[in-house]
């Protein structure tokens, strides 16, 4: 397979850090201290540009309207479509003015296929996050925080909803667009949903491994971290925050970024 550029890596250090938040949702507790071996995790989401190279590469099909999601039930369907549009590719190329910014529209699957045509091209193990290896990456090494930068949440450092009367005149922005966290790491809170590994777990928080914990073996539903730019509710912005959706979810507010090993 030919080759690919190599992703730009932001190196974790190993070490505890403390996930969750003892204040907010009951399946954010209780606080716990977990050790996470060292990885390294794009200081980007995947963006439509790096995403077609895999497309090109692979045949995989190009981010579209497909059957749709349980999230457009209930007559949001029209919506759903109206809001999606802005981010569906034409002949396997992305949206114009969109190379930059992150990729959605992507289920769990297209994320993993990916992972494995990344794996392949770069002779390196590439695969999703954790959640506990992204929640200890979006919090930079500071504890406490329920935002990448303090416990306020600040509109000149992240993209999401401020006013929810102009939710059809915003959308995605291009990665970099706001500053990094302390690891260097960017959009870690809005702009776009991030895929994790994990099976979702309301329990499994206060009986995980203490030592890189993988989450459940099985479940019903998958995880997405960070918030997106549809969010108007800065709680779900928060670094502990766990929003549970079917696996089989794509959204304009859902994409990923990747982990390697050290």
């Amino acid at each position: 397979m030919a080759a690919t550029s190599a992703p730009n890596l932001a190196r974790i250090p190993a070490g505890e850090f403390l996930m969750g938040a003892s204040d907010a949702e009951e399946d954010e507790r209780p606080v716990h201290r977990v050790y996470i071996s060292e990885f390294f995790i794009g200081r980007f989401p995947v963006t439509h540009d790096e995403y077609a190279r895999f497309v090109r590469a692979t045949g995989h099909p190009a981010p579209a309207i497909r059957g749709l999601p349980l999230i457009a039930a209930a007559g949001r369907d029209a919506l759903f479509k109206e809001m999606a549009a802005p981010y569906v590719w034409e002949e396997n190329e992305p949206p114009v003015g969109h190379g930059s910014h992150p990729i959605v529209l992507v289920q769990y699957d297209d994320a993993l296929a990916y992972c494995r045509w990344l794996s392949d091209s770069l002779g390196r193990a590439v695969r999703l996050p954790t959640e506990a290896e992204w929640e200890k990456a979006a919090r930079g090494g500071v504890e406490g925080h329920r935002y990448p930068w303090g416990n306020d949440i600040d509109p000149a450092r992240c993209n999401f909803l401020v006013d929810p009367s102009v939710k059809r005149q915003r959308g995605t922005r291009p990665t970099g667009t706001f500053p990094p966290n302390p690891y260097g790491l960017y959009d870690m809170c809005g702009n776009v949903w991030e895929w994790v590994s994990d099976w979702y777990g309301a329990e499994y928080y206060g009986n995980g491994d203490p030592r890189d914990p993988r989450g459940p073996s099985s479940g019903a539903m998958r995880i997405v971290r960070g918030g997106s730019w549809v969010n108007d509710d800065v709680s779900m912005l928060r670094c502990a925050y766990r929003h549970k959706v079917p696996p089989d979810t794509y959204a304009y507010s859902v994409g990923f970024r990747i982990v390697c090993a050290a």
